[in-house]
């Protein structure tokens, strides 16, 4: 999980607001939402290259362990549940939401760490935190990443080597309930069709350089 959240830091410098009332306040959150294996990553990994110094990542956390290669604070933070379940009863997140029996969450001090840094932050959320983030006063653009197809989807997480023959499925039927829900139109406000990464890319790429274009020309100030 990673997310897209516009916030300024020196805007606020010297203040005391709460985290909602600063993003509020701040450039318009940039919520990037896909089935897992659709591309989001690769779209991510792209955009921090062609810009290191504008973008701040917020690391989520989550019960699940970490995959091979996975380091903790730079994936995700990687929790028990019981930690977790805590967190959420202290209001210590923005979102959460439960998959294949594993919580996921963005949590206030994840942001925070990117507002003091002064970049953008990003941050990548699933359905119901989407669900979730338009119910907050972020005000948040909202983008969509939709697989070529799901036998596309399958087999790129069948190339992963990280999913079992019943996690599969369920990500593959959870798959097919966001792909409906992403191409509901008014849920969102730009829809990525990621069949050729490249074109993909790029419109994603422009589309976010719009927006911050828009808010600059508003009087809205980036690092």
């Amino acid at each position: 999980m990673i997310s897209f959240l516009f916030i300024v830091n020196r805007a606020f410098s010297g203040t005391s607001s709460t985290l909602m009332s600063q993003a509020g306040s701040g450039p318009r959150p940039l919520v990037l939402c896909g089935p897992s294996g659709s591309g989001k990553s690769t779209l991510l990994k792209r955009l921090f290259a062609e810009f290191p110094d504008k973008f701040g990542f917020s690391v989520s956390h989550t019960t699940r362990h970490p995959r091979e290669g996975e380091q903790h604070g730079v994936h995700y933070y990687f929790v028990s549940r019981s930690d977790m379940e805590q967190a959420i009863a202290n209001d210590e997140f923005i979102e959460t939401a439960e998959f294949t029996g594993n919580m996921y969450g963005t949590s206030k001090q994840a942001v925070r760490d990117i507002q003091s840094q002064g970049r953008v932050c990003i941050l990548d959320i699933e359905q119901k935190g989407v669900e979730q983030i338009k119910k907050t006063d972020l005000n948040p653009i909202l983008i969509f990443n939709n697989p070529p197809t799901i036998a596309e989807l399958e087999r790129r997480l069948l190339k992963r080597n990280s999913e079992t023959p019943e996690t599969l499925q369920k990500r593959l039927k959870a798959a097919e309930l966001e792909i409906a829900y992403g191409l509901t139109p008014g849920n969102f406000h730009k829809i990525i069709n990621n069949v050729d990464i490249d074109v993909a890319y790029m419109e994603f790429r422009d589309f976010v350089v719009e927006q911050l274009k828009q808010q600059q020309a508003s009087g809205v100030h980036f690092n």
